[in-house]
């Protein structure tokens, strides 16, 4: 990241990192699986046979505990026939029509698949007994507006194992950090093109990585499930283990204006999409490889990078199997816009953690398989972090220099010069082509260029009437008017000469070499 920041430094009012979106998994292992639950049962004395009974019970207890607050705060409960309606934006809606800055939101139920119990026979045994399986059960969403996480959600499943799900945003937790600091700051949806304090706004992300995430977590399942006590008051082995399904670590580059980022964009995206190779996609995201820079023989997963065009803008994804890097231009405001990059790890196998044996915190630290529970949240965020900043260094080596299309697309427009709309210069056409060749020559860079000097150019003629003079004199006038509306050249004052402008000069060397460029360069260049 240092060298992405020591390239654009001057563009770049700020950089910030942490987490983005965040799924933290509860599960009740005691539980979990066929082995578990049948220990329960024996301690509850549920033979198998009552299995659907016993667990219809449960599920009607949860249902009716888990709506009791709503109720209270007379918040709606809406069931969804769908599954894919987009509940996380049915939420916002409600909360933006009802004004909601702190508290239930709603609750929103629907059928969905999931794997659960239920009880079948085994022929091969001749009994029934407990199967772990694919089927559908009914999930309640809580929605929030967290007095510390901000805008969340719960998920829990009302059939056994009843597990539960945990949506939140870094960034959103972030905004109420700053509220209450208060920093100033510009938010469009979860990221903020202009911080008044980047610095502590990065020490706020950073703080976040403290939480207490067992205790957090296992209270917010208490609320989607306020009758877990009374279920398991007799088996206290059933507590919930809290893991981290899906991280998404994002590094926010806030750059002054929109203009610069506009510009870069697209310079980032071709670079990233024909320079970086699947090696180089591998080293960002955290794998070996070989002394010459190429993928493992043994690799046997699948290497992608794809480009999707968005209202918003651009995204270019790199993927290894379920880990993924991305780019993407998040916020355009005039106060200051955002790139951000984000990795999004589904899948820890690949990586690793010091620390001590599970069970044995004395113990001596090796190197040891990163786990998905929270206790390795730290390490997912500074594995994440690392990928980030890898892959803004590789970014740092695009060629941002100017594009002939930033030095021809204005002078292909009409301008309005002098209170009058002015014609598009076209440089590759037989009408301006000639035009712009003949102002480009040394001797009227030096000189200065007259109404003269472009008619004897344009116009070669032996013997002109008085008439036919004067008609070409008016239309070389026309086309220094042009010329002048698109600052190509200026009038000297005091004299009926007329100057290459600056920034008729940048113009008119785009054009020469743009003109002399042969195919065969060009698809080099295009390849």
């Amino acid at each position: 990241m240092k060298k992405f920041i020591s390239k654009f430094g001057d563009k770049i009012q700020g950089v910030l990192s942490g987490a983005d979106r965040l799924v933290f998994r509860g599960s009740l292992r005691a539980i979990q699986y066929p082995r578990g639950l049948m220990g329960y049962l024996w301690h509850e004395q549920v033979p198998l046979t009552d299995f659907g009974k016993y667990a219809s019970k449960l599920t009607q207890q949860i249902k009716v505990a888990s709506l009791v607050e709503a109720g209270r705060q007379q918040r709606p409960v809406q069931y969804l026939p769908s599954s894919k309606i987009d509940k996380k934006t049915l939420a916002e809606q409600i909360a933006v029509r009802d004004k909601i800055d702190n508290g239930l939101i709603c609750v929103l139920s629907c059928v969905e698949p999931c794997l659960s119990f239920d009880v079948g026979p085994n022929p091969d045994k001749k009994q029934i007994e407990l199967k772990y399986r694919l089927r559908k059960c009914l999930f309640l969403y809580h929605y929030w507006m967290h007095p510390t996480f901000g805008f969340m959600s719960g998920r829990i499943q009302t059939w056994f194992p009843f597990q539960v799900q945990i949506y939140m945003n870094g960034r959103e937790r972030l905004a109420r950090q700053m509220d209450r600091e208060g920093i100033a700051y510009a938010r469009q949806e979860n990221c903020f093109p202009w911080i008044e304090d980047y610095a502590r706004a990065q020490e706020l992300m950073d703080e976040q990585l403290k939480t207490d995430w067992p205790q957090q977590l296992t209270a917010i399942a208490h609320q989607l499930n306020p009758h877990h006590h009374e279920m398991f008051a007799d088996f206290p082995s059933a507590e919930y283990y809290w893991s981290v399904a899906e991280s998404e670590w994002a590094t926010d580059v806030g750059f002054r204006g929109d203009e610069e980022l506009q510009r870069l964009t697209p310079m980032l995206v071709e670079h990233a999409m024909t320079e970086l190779a699947s090696p180089d996609v591998m080293r960002f995201l955290g794998h070996k490889v070989t002394a010459k820079g190429e993928i493992h023989g043994g690799f046997q997963g699948e290497i992608c990078t794809d480009l999707k065009r968005r209202v918003e803008g651009v995204r270019v994804k790199h993927r290894v199997d379920q880990n993924s890097e991305k780019m993407y231009d998040k916020a355009h405001t005039r106060v200051g816009s955002v790139l951000r990059v984000e990795m999004t790890m589904n899948n820890v196998e690949p990586y690793r953690v010091y620390r001590p044996a599970e069970g044995d915190p004395e113990g001596e630290s090796t190197w040891k398989p990163l786990r998905r529970g929270v206790a390795d949240l730290h390490r997912r965020a500074e594995i994440s972090q690392h990928v980030n900043e890898r892959y803004l260094d590789a970014l740092a080596a695009v060629d941002d220099s100017t594009r002939l299309q930033e030095i021809l697309g204005p002078v292909e427009k009409r301008k309005q010069w002098k209170g009058r709309s002015t014609r598009a210069l076209h440089p590759f056409s037989p009408q301006d082509g000639p035009l712009l060749e003949i102002v480009s020559r040394g001797e009227f860079m030096i000189r200065g260029l007259s109404n003269k000097d472009l008619r004897e150019r344009l116009y070669p003629a032996a013997k002109l009437t008085a008439a036919e003079a004067k008609r070409r004199s008016a239309a070389i006038s026309r086309k220094l008017r042009l010329l002048r509306a698109h600052s190509v050249i200026h009038k000297i004052s005091g004299r009926n000469l007329y100057q290459v402008s600056d920034l008729g000069r940048v113009t008119l060397t785009a054009f020469l070499i743009a003109r002399a460029a042969s195919t065969n360069q060009l698809m080099k260049k295009a390849a």
